[in-house]
């Protein structure tokens, strides 16, 4: 059986620095998570492979992706990440496994008893000098809640796991909201679609806000979680179409499957965002404020180089509300400001 600590003569620090390479310079990835992240992908890799009794020459040459979900306590995590150091205890093994999950590099589930890491992130072989496949085209087009609520949200779910464990749980909450959302508003949901397959990879909802629910911009942004809770209660009623006293609107969700995230797909999205904007802004002629809740670090650069800007931040939790003006998101130059972010 592998033993934790022997990850660089299963796979060698040469190897492992080719990879780390490729990972550093993302959003929230530092040299230090990039090398753990690795790591743990090598001891789920071989763990994996021996425990389905096939044999696994050492050293790897590059690495595959395992098959699924792989068991892997904190204190197996401690000896891949720290080794014999004296550094490093089950419980920070633990908060860097939670860390990972929220950059999106794997995912964990947790059934009461086992706690089990899937790879989600995966990079080419650095020595793989073969021409890269020719890039799926995407395409923004209407949320067809008969066919696009199940795999939206899977994926929704998946990019809040880090805030809650119970992911089956949260998936079909999620279904649940997001047919209520289309009865109520359709015309603000979105998705971006795959041009083969017709799946979508992507979603985001603008959702006009009820003059009775916009004092909720200006309290503590935990209490209008609703995606990634359990709460009931939705604290946002929509507005009617028409309602000249909405004047707020709410992006509830934004987001593009991490294989999905690279610059020409995060573009075209924003710029669904202004067109959309524009067509709501004649169901709703005083729509002039625009708010939206940073859920996930990776979206951090992002919203920033929009031009949002902080209004309120959770006294408990890293959790705020940010705001820009509709005009000014209008106007924005899409193209000028993603050209210089990361993201594929």
């Amino acid at each position: 059986m592998i033993n934790p600590q022997s990850i660089d003569r299963w796979f060698s620090l040469e190897q492992q620095r080719k990879y780390v390479s490729q990972l550093q310079g993302r959003v929230g990835i530092t040299r230090r998570r990039a090398e753990y992240f690795v790591k743990l992908w090598v001891y789920l890799l071989v763990k994996q492979r021996e425990e389905l009794g096939q044999r696994v020459k050492q050293p790897l040459t590059q690495l595959d992706l395992p098959d699924g979900f792989v068991p892997c306590t904190h204190r197996e995590a401690q000896e891949v990440f720290y080794g014999e150091q004296e550094r490093g205890s089950d419980r920070s093994a633990g908060m860097m496994i939670d860390k990972l999950v929220a950059l999106g590099l794997i995912e964990k589930d947790f059934d009461g008893n086992t706690t089990c890491i899937r790879i989600r992130f995966s990079l080419p072989n650095p020595q793989d000098s073969t021409p890269a496949k020719t890039a799926i085209a995407l395409f923004s087009d209407d949320f067809n809640p008969r066919t696009d609520t199940i795999p939206v949200a899977s994926f929704l779910a998946r990019n809040y796991n880090w805030m809650n464990k119970k992911a089956t749980a949260l998936a079909h909450r999620i279904v649940t909201i997001l047919r209520g959302w289309a009865e109520l508003y359709p015309q603000g949901m979105r998705v971006l679609r795959r041009s083969d397959t017709q799946d979508p990879v992507g979603f985001y909802i603008l959702y006009p806000v009820a003059r009775e629910s916009e004092a909720n911009f200006f309290l503590s942004p935990r209490k209008s979680l609703h995606l990634s809770t359990s709460g009931d209660i939705d604290p946002f009623q929509i507005a009617k179409i028409g309602d000249r006293n909405c004047t707020s609107v709410f992006v509830r969700s934004w987001y593009i499957d991490l294989p999905y995230k690279q610059l020409i797909n995060v573009r075209e999205f924003l710029k669904d965002v202004q067109k959309k904007l524009v067509h709501i802004q004649t169901d709703f002629p005083n729509l002039c404020d625009m708010y939206l809740l940073v859920i996930h670090p990776n979206d951090e650069q992002l919203v920033s180089a929009l031009g949002f800007h902080k209004t309120n931040q959770d006294p408990l939790i890293p959790l705020y509300w940010m705001y820009i003006p509709i005009d000014k998101y209008l106007s924005l130059d899409i193209d000028q400001i993603v050209s210089g972010l990361k993201f594929d």
